[in-house]
């Protein structure tokens, strides 16, 4: 992913904490030539001392501390500051422009994209974050900024379960940005056999929801894939009921993802108790379905509404308000440690006294957090099983390693389905 560069940086002229004069930055920073960023630093002035930069600083902070500040005087100053932010994120861009040069031609966007370094920006934005914007603004800002600097290479084409509208294109914008190109798919497989087949960079799918458990479908591809975890996503997912009218007494069928209407099962029983629910296979069928007629609604995240042409008849809806699905980020290759990272596995167990036990035993003695573990029938043998185990750690870093090398010597079959950042909110 675009980074900062490690070597000093040219020293722009400031007047706020280090920011540059934005009449010099737009000037000095035009991008004409491939090594304008080279350039734009050599003719850059010196910084000031630290002295002015902090009488500067003072001077903003008195002056939005005032009582009844002049409304015109408060809007120049956010105008200067807009400047500032601008010229900014230009020269973040240039920067980004230089780590791909320093990489040299590569094949494609996914060369350049560095999720374990993404994760360890974010992470710093949040470190840093004194308010008064939550952590997730932020962290949606930056995460944008490097989306858009990615795409300067090439844009990451990246297949979801759709159609668009779907909680799962959400979680593409929410973990690549808008600057990533979606590719809209209609099931789960299909996003795995897209990037099986280099069609797509990546693909996003839902693995488990807060309150209804699992998506079965989703753990069964990795029997058989040769794909592997390079991310996560947690999406807070709030559900509204859609209709074209808009009124809910003219609601008799409810369509919408089985998922969704688990998460809405009690209101529906309350509020809806004689209409005929039925299950589709993603939300954003549920609306395009529900829109060829008056007395049909929808269950389906208020994004869907836009995009289809729908009117909200109630919501948020489901049952519970801290609803939250998890989704993986599938790629082909593993990727090195962020330095706060989880490790999923799939562990298929001998037919033996004590089996399960002795895969567990060694994560706990090494004190390695389990977060997951379910099973699922394996391929090819009846009556036995594949067992999903998510522990903390990377698989390249002890204590884990070390611990997986003691499991691999007595378990049928150990395969690492990723190690990957934790999500950032």
């Amino acid at each position: 992913m675009a980074e900062r560069s490690k070597r000093s940086r040219a020293k722009p002229a400031t007047n706020r904490k280090g920011a540059k004069d934005p009449g010099a930055a737009a000037k000095a920073r035009q991008p004409k030539a491939p090594n304008a960023g080279r350039k734009a630093a050599a003719a850059s002035p010196a910084a000031p001392k630290p002295a002015a930069v902090e009488a500067s600083t003072r001077s903003r902070s008195e002056f939005a501390r005032q009582a009844t500040p002049d409304l015109a005087a408060v809007r120049t100053q956010i105008d200067g500051i807009d400047r500032e932010i601008q010229a900014l994120i230009a020269e973040r861009a240039l920067w980004a422009h230089q780590v791909g040069k320093a990489k040299g031609k590569l094949a494609a966007a996914i060369d350049y994209y560095r999720p374990e370094r993404e994760a360890q920006v974010l992470r710093r934005v949040v470190d840093r974050n004194d308010g008064p914007l939550s952590d997730e603004v932020l962290v949606r800002l930056f995460r944008e900024i490097m989306s858009a600097c990615l795409a300067q290479q090439e844009p990451l084409k990246i297949g979801y379960l759709g159609p668009e509208g779907t909680f799962s294109q959400q979680a593409v914008h929410k973990h690549f940005g808008h600057s990533a190109k979606g590719l809209p798919l209609v099931s789960i497989e299909e996003v795995f056999d897209e990037v099986a087949a280099g069609n797509a960079d990546f693909g996003v799918v839902p693995v488990e929801n807060s309150g209804q458990g699992t998506i079965q479908s989703t753990l069964d591809m990795f029997l058989t894939s040769p794909l592997k975890i390079c991310g996560e996503v947690e999406l807070r997912v709030h559900q509204y009921l859609l209709s074209r009218t808009g009124h809910i007494e003219d609601v008799e069928r409810v369509y919408s993802h089985g998922m969704s209407l688990a998460q809405c099962k009690n209101w529906l029983r309350q509020n809806l108790p004689h209409t005929h629910k039925e299950a589709v296979s993603s939300n954003a069928e549920a609306v395009r379905r529900a829109k060829l007629s008056d007395d049909a609604a929808a269950i389906a995240g208020e994004n869907a509404a836009h995009v289809y042409g729908m009117k909200v008849v109630a919501g948020p809806i489901e049952d519970r308000s801290d609803n939250t699905t998890r989704f993986l980020v599938i790629g082909r290759a593993l990727f090195p440690p962020s330095g706060n990272d989880r490790t999923s596995l799939m562990v298929s167990i001998r037919d033996q006294p004590g089996a399960l036990y002795r895969i567990l035993e060694p994560l706990a003695r090494r004190n390695i957090s389990m977060n997951r573990i379910e099973s699922r029938p394996a391929h090819g043998a009846v009556w036995q099983y594949a067992f999903f185990i998510d522990v903390q750690g990377h698989v390249d870093e002890s204590p884990l390693k070390d611990a997986l090398s003691e499991i691999d010597d007595f378990a049928g079959d150990v395969r690492v389905l990723g190690s990957y950042p934790l999500a950032v909110p």
